[in-house]
Parts: structure tokens; C-alpha cells; sequence
């Protein structure tokens, strides 16, 4: 089974950048969207095959997120079931027999951490979600986490160890996450790998320099461990800041 994760910084300018050629290529089991920045109506994606599946921000033109899937799903839950976190299209769960898959587009903490406190609740209230998810069956999910974990996660550490995506507080979060039981599956398959990033800065030549972060995951329930079979990060697909990742796994 083979999943792909982008956040596409804007569905509309990506399809006008190769999104169709790269979906279709990809031949994805599931296609999760972060950062659509569309309300319902403004897009009309033909995805033969495909069950669609969207989440919308109330405020336009922000946030958002979509799933593509071949198989319909049991259920579907857009965001997590709290109205103070429910406003921005963050969240879809999909509910399988043996798994539930969710693409999410965690909170920027923004500049000058204006939004760090929020996006601690965030942190706890989404880790309780997929801990809650977990009781029934094991959980896959994805997208734009906006932290990179460890200092090889982003080529210049030492400048960023106060701006958002790199702070003590986000990073210890993803830690958490770990010790609660869920894999990084990039990091299982290359613990060591250095250069290999998700996201690049518009500005300063950041993607020619490689100057970038690892902010794009795959995460799994510590039962599924045993059945992934590979994780990338698909540096040559242009089309967003973010390029896509992408998980294959035998369930």
C-alpha cells in the first residue's frame, strides 16, 4: 500500500504547477493534502479511481486539508471534535477495517512564537485524539507536523533554535510523541540520513542551496512498525515550498 503527504501551499497554484501529472504518476492508495486554501466549490479536481474528501477553513484562503482514496472508508471525521480547533480545515480521519489514516496541517507557531501557546493545546488535545483512535486500532498519519525534530532535521540549527518549528517547546512535543509509542517511519529506515528536507524558505535561493527542514511525516502506531516496508521524501518534485513523502506499508 503506498501513501503520499504534501502540503501544497495552494491547490489551485499547484495544479497549474504539475499536480495532476505528479498524482497520476504517484498511482497512490491514499493521497493526503495539507494547506489546500480553498473553500468548497472552487476547485473541480477529476480524480478517476478516487474517493475525495475535503476539510475547510472557515476563513478563506487559509489552511485546509484533503484525502484522495481509493477505497471508501468505513467512516470519516473532519478535525477532532473541539470547536476551538475545529475553524481551520486541520484534520480528516478516514476509518478502515485494520487502520485509521489522517492527514493533518499542525499550527504555525508563527513569527515571534505569537501563536505558541495555542499550538501547546494543539499538541496535547491532537496527542489525546490519536490516543483515543488507538484503543479501537492502530493509526497512520500524516502531513505538515511544522517542527523539525532534531538538528539534523534542518541545515542551520543554531540560528533557529528560538523561531517557530524549532523551539524547545515543539520539539519536545515530537519526542512525546515517540515515547507514546509512534514511529517516525523516515527516521526507522535512516536514522542518520543528513540534507534530506520537506521544506524550503521562498526566499534566499533556500531549495538551489538545499537550505531546508524536515517538517513532512509519516507517523505510525508502534504495532505497524513490523509491516513498513519504505519512506521517502520526494525532494525532486517541484509545484510547492513543500515537496511531497510518501510511506509503503503492507496492510
Amino acid at each position: 500500500m503506498k501513501l503520499i503527504s504534501w502540503n501544497v501551499n495552494g491547490l489551485r497554484a499547484c495544479v497549474e504547477k504539475g499536480f495532476l501529472d505528479f498524482f497520476k504518476e504517484a498511482d497512490a492508495d491514499f493521497f493526503c493534502i495539507q494547506e489546500s486554501k480553498l473553500q468548497e466549490g472552487q476547485i473541480d479536481l477529476q480524480l478517476p479511481g478516487y474517493y475525495q474528501y475535503w476539510n475547510y477553513a472557515v476563513k478563506k484562503g487559509y489552511s485546509g486539508t484533503a484525502v484522495f482514496a481509493k477505497r471508501e472508508p468505513l467512516s470519516v471525521a473532519l478535525g477532532i471534535g473541539i470547536e476551538e480547533h475545529d475553524q481551520e480545515g486541520r484534520v480528516i480521519t478516514l476509518e478502515y477495517d485494520n487502520f485509521y489514516l489522517i492527514t493533518v496541517y499542525t499550527p504555525n507557531s508563527q513569527d515571534g512564537l505569537k501563536r505558541l501557546d495555542y499550538r501547546m493545546k494543539w499538541e496535547e488535545d491532537f496527542l489525546a485524539y490519536l490516543k483515543k483512535l488507538e484503543e479501537k486500532k492502530p493509526v497512520i498519519f500524516c502531513g505538515d507536523l511544522n517542527v523539525a525534530h532534531k538538528e539534523i532535521d534542518l541545515k542551520n540549527p543554531k540560528t533557529n533554535r528560538k523561531n517557530a518549528g524549532f523551539t524547545e517547546e515543539e520539539r519536545a512535543c515530537m519526542t512525546r510523541l515517540q515515547e507514546q509509542g509512534f514511529v517516525d517511519t523516515f527516521r526507522h529506515f535512516y536514522p542518520d540520513r543528513e540534507g534530506i528536507y520537506s521544506w524550503w524558505s521562498y526566499r534566499f535561493q533556500a531549495r538551489a542551496k538545499n537550505a531546508g527542514w524536515r517538517i513532512d511525516y509519516f507517523m505510525v502506531s508502534g504495532e505497524l512498525k513490523e509491516k513498513l516496508q519504505e519512506a521517502a521524501i520526494l525532494t525532486e518534485i517541484y509545484g510547492s515550498d513543500h515537496c511531497p513523502v510518501s510511506l509503503e506499508i503492507n496492510l
